[in-house]
This record gives structure tokens, sequence and C-alpha cells, in this order.
């Protein structure tokens, strides 16, 4: 099973929707009752995958690569798509977060009895898409989950949501579809423009089927294709993440050749390629001003699709800028890193604002997490190992931090059906247990020391503050961010919790504290937050080796 483990991870979740799309039974908890497996069956299989990954090794593991599509097109050579899976450093904690913000999710959902059947298999169908995502190497299929993840997000938002959900899911649908688009035109100039070595040489003849591969293979493969010695129709073009990221592989003369004199507009083509890149993960972050979905798609999603919705979906956007977008076009990343800063100190501040504007306690979450993936974006920017380290532990910590905020909100919701942070007060005296763990997820959002949210933060803002790409007055503005979410979230504890208890709307005996279930929910992700901000080690250590790593191929 350890040699599968990674496709029984994608697998799990689909077997999943489609053993509810098919179930005889009518009865709502049979539906929650086979989600719930199946994200049970999730974190055990990541717990085994957690005891077989090895922190010291900074390449790929547990890889599974499979031949999936070979299709000889002619003079435009042969096209090369496979089934490839592994985890690193990088994608690891990411996949941890996903199953547990999913399986927190499950819980979250155990109201859902409208249209159950539809609502957990699509639930299943994102939770397999989601993973997919974080474990791809090969850009077609990584794309296809990528893609596939929208169908889904879609339906749960526009079906299960607010007054406003077409509006909002039509308009979380569009932006992100644009944004793959600009993704997509990529993927294909990267596809007419790189060739698979291996499969290169043994269609040329130099390598067979049963031949092991000798070190000095790949740089003679590749000056041959420099010579002009391989004729087009041998060439195998191929998506793998491993040979796109490797400049010697690119066909001489071909688009995206990191020597070629292609310019759109005055534009090096490449760099036209980096920013089209950059905007299709952009939107998903999302960064300032891409981001103006978020909040209507917050606001109008139910409670538990907007914990998948800032606790995973918008890691992959971070994930893709650093996977992606750095990993294949790094000179450019590295001539935009000032632009690109500005962008997440503009997201960090422009949020902070917005947050701190907002009665709805639910969009005044949805702007903290723009602000707070702000953070990410400038780690990134920085090309600094602790910037890159700090934008991962960043996203792993806010995922579970607005996961956790989330299911607070929609835990009053429920009972009020109403989120104005103006209509509660005194709230300590009626729910002490929701006080504590609304004071716990505040606190450790607003990066008080002692809780993750720390942690990300400050390694972030010291890699900014370290990177020779930078001038210093940008982390020092974004440094803003910090004193805002302090302001925003100190503002909103002291007007509901404390004071003479007061419920404007209606009978005040609905707020009753946390039943067993909202409190099993919510109690893993308040430990989680301050065990990884007591001991960051046990993120850095996963991903330390695979980021000094990744940054030195890059050079």
């Amino acid at each position: 099973m350890i040699d599968h483990i990674l496709s029984l991870l994608i697998a799990i979740p689909l077997l999943g929707a489609a053993a509810v799309a098919i179930w005889p039974a009518h009865r709502p908890e049979n539906f929650r009752l086979i989600a719930l497996i199946a994200l049970v069956l999730e974190l055990l299989t990541c717990v085994l995958l957690y005891f077989s990954f090895d922190n010291a090794t900074p390449g790929h593991q547990l890889s599974e690569v499979v031949d999936w599509i070979t299709l000889p097109i002619g003079t435009l050579g042969i096209v090369s798509i496979d089934y490839a899976v592994a985890v690193d450093g990088i994608s690891f904690p990411l996949v941890l977060l996903a199953v547990i913000v999913l399986f927190a999710g499950v819980i979250s959902s155990w109201n859902i009895t409208q249209k159950a059947r539809a609502y957990f298999a699509l639930y299943l169908l994102l939770t397999g898409s989601v993973i997919g995502c974080f474990l791809a190497q090969d850009f077609f299929l990584f794309y296809l989950f990528f893609e596939f993840m929208l169908l889904p997000m879609y339906f749960l938002i526009g079906l299960w949501g607010g007054p406003r959900r077409e509006y909002a899911a039509l308009k979380f649908f569009i932006y992100t579809f644009l944004g793959s688009l600009l993704i997509l035109i990529v993927m294909i100039g990267l596809y007419l423009s790189v060739i698979d070595p291996l499969e290169t040489a043994r269609i040329v003849g130099i390598l067979g089927m049963e031949d092991a591969v000798h070190p000095d293979l790949i740089s003679q493969i590749q000056q041959w294709l420099i010579d002009g010695k391989i004729a087009p129709e041998q060439i195998v073009h191929t998506f793998r993440f491993a040979y796109l990221a490797d400049p010697g592989n690119y066909i001489p003369g071909s688009l995206l050749n990191t020597t070629s004199e292609y310019f759109v507009a005055n534009t090096h083509l490449r760099l036209l390629a980096f920013w089209f890149l950059f905007i299709g993960f952009a939107v998903k972050l999302p960064v300032a001003p891409f981001h103006t979905w978020l909040p209507d798609a917050h606001v109008e999603a139910p409670t538990p699709i907007s914990v998948v919705l800032a606790g995973i979906l918008l890691k992959i956007g971070g994930y893709g800028f650093i996977r992606i977008v750095d990993g294949f076009f790094p000179a450019e990343a590295l001539y935009s890193a000032m632009p690109l800063a500005v962008l997440g100190m503009i997201s960090i501040i422009y949020g902070g604002f917005n947050a701190l504007g907002q009665s709805d306690l639910k969009k005044m979450i949805a702007y903290s997490s723009v602000s707070h993936m702000g953070f990410v974006l400038l780690g990134i920017a920085a090309f600094t190992a602790e910037g890159i380290n700090g934008a991962i532990y960043q996203m792993v910590s806010h995922g579970i931090l607005s996961a956790m905020l989330f299911l607070l909100t929609g835990v009053i919701y429920d009972r009020t059906h109403d989120r104005r942070i103006d209509h509660y007060r005194g709230l300590i005296g009626a729910m002490p247990k929701y006080t504590i763990l609304t004071g716990i997820a505040f606190f450790a959002s607003l990066g008080l020391p002692g809780f993750s949210g720390f942690i990300g933060e400050l390694f972030t803002l010291m890699g900014a503050f370290q990177s020779e790409a930078l001038p210093v007055w940008i982390p020092a503005l974004s440094t803003l961010g910090i004193v805002l979410a302090a302001a925003y979230f100190l503002w909103t504890y002291q007007r509901m919790f404390f004071g003479t208890f007061w419920y404007k709307n209606g009978d005040s005996h609905v707020l009753t504290d946390l039943t067993k279930r909202e409190v099993a929910m919510l109690i893993p992700l308040a430990f989680l937050a301050v065990l990884l901000g007591i001991l960051p080690g046990i993120l850095f250590n996963m991903t330390g080796p695979t980021v000094e790593a990744w940054l030195e191929g890059l050079k």
C-alpha cells in the first residue's frame, strides 16, 4: 500500500463520491456517514504517510509515474502526458492541512439535509481535486485537478449558499475560470517548448527500455537538441514539472526558451508568460486587485464551504506561485520581485483596513484572509529561505485559523441567522466555551507570540527584510498589517463578548454554548494553532531541506 499511498489519497474521496451517488437509501445521515468515513480514511492514510516521509530528503518522495497518454503527431513530435504524483517538503505540509480542514468541514456539514446526496458527493469530488493539485507532478494533471475544483465549488455555493448565492457562485466561477485560461495558454506554450529527455533518448535509440539511465544521458540529449541532431518528429514533448524547470530541456528557438527573442508589445514572451501565470494564481490566492470575488463567495457560501475555501483553496494559489510560477520562470520572478512584493504589501494593508471597517463578522474574516495571504506573496517575492519557509508556514497557519474562524462564525449564525458584530454584547456570560475558543482564534490570527500566526508572519517579514531584491520600506510598511489585525480582532472581541449580555434581534435564549460536535470541530484546530506556535520545528524540519534545494536549483 505504501507504494501507491498517494494515489490512495486521491482515490478515497473519489470512490466515496461514487458511493454517495449510487447509494440506494435516501436518508441524509447515510450520505454524510459515507463522507465522514472517507475523510477518516484520508486522515489515517495521512498518518501513515507522515511516518513514511523523510524530513531530511529534499527531493520528491513516494513518487508514482505511469505513462498515461502517448500520441505521435507527425512533425510536431510526440505528446507525452504522465500520471505523475509525489510529495516533498513544499507540498506535504499542505496535503496534511487539506485533509485536516476537509475533515473539519465534513463535521461542520452534519446539519446539511437539503439535497444531501448531491452535497456530499460534490464535497468529496472537491476533496479529491484539492489533494490531487498538491500531489500532481505533471502540469496537465495539475491543471485537470485545478479546473475540476471549479465545478463542485460552483454548485456548493450556488445551491446551498445565502440569498445572493447565484451571484457569488457565478462571480467565483468567472474570476477563477478566466485565471485558468491564462494558465492554460502558458501551459501549452511550455509544452511546445520542452522535451522529455529520457523518452526522447528512447525514441532516438540511445536508451533501451530496460537500460539504466547513466548520469550523462540527459546532458547528452540536451546537447543533441542544441546541435540539431534530433528530428522534430522524434522529440517527445512533456508536461512534467521536473523537465519544465530545467532550462536545458527547452528546444532552441522555441517560444519560451530562456534565450528566445520573442517579444509581444516590447515585452519578452517569457516575462509575459510569467505574468499570465501570476495573474492566474493571484486570483486564487487572492491578491488585490484580483480578490473581489472572495468576500461575496465567503458571505454567501455555507459555513463548511467557507471553511474549505479559506482553509485550502486559497493555498493552491500560493502553492502555484512557488511550484509553477517561480519554479518555471525564476529569472522573471526575481526580475519582478519588487512589483510582486508591492502587491503583497497592498493586499496586507488594504485587506486590513477593509476588515476594520466591516460590521458583518464573516466579511471581516474574509478581508482578514486577503491581508494574511498578502504575507504569503511577500515571503515568496523575497526569494530567501526565511521568506519561502515563512510563506509555507503562513499558509498552513492561516488554513488552520481561518477554518476555525469560519466555524466559529457558523456556530453563532446557526443559532441566530445574524452575523452583525454590533448585534451582540456580553457573550462571555452566555457562551463561555465559545468565548474562549474565539479568543484563541482571534489572538492567534493577530499574530500573538505563542501561536502559529506569529511564526508565519515573523519569518515572511524576516525573509523580506533580508532579501537583496527588495527595498526595506516594503516589509516595513507591511508590518502595518499586524497592527490592523490587532485592531479589528480586538475591537470585535471587545464589542461582542464583554459588557452586559445583550442580543438585538430576537430571543437571547437561542444563544446556547457549544455542543459536543462543535467542540470536536474546534478543539483540534485550537490545539494545532498552539502546538505550531510553540514547536514551529514540526513544520520547518519538513520544509527547510526542500526549500534550500529548491532555491539552489533556481540559481
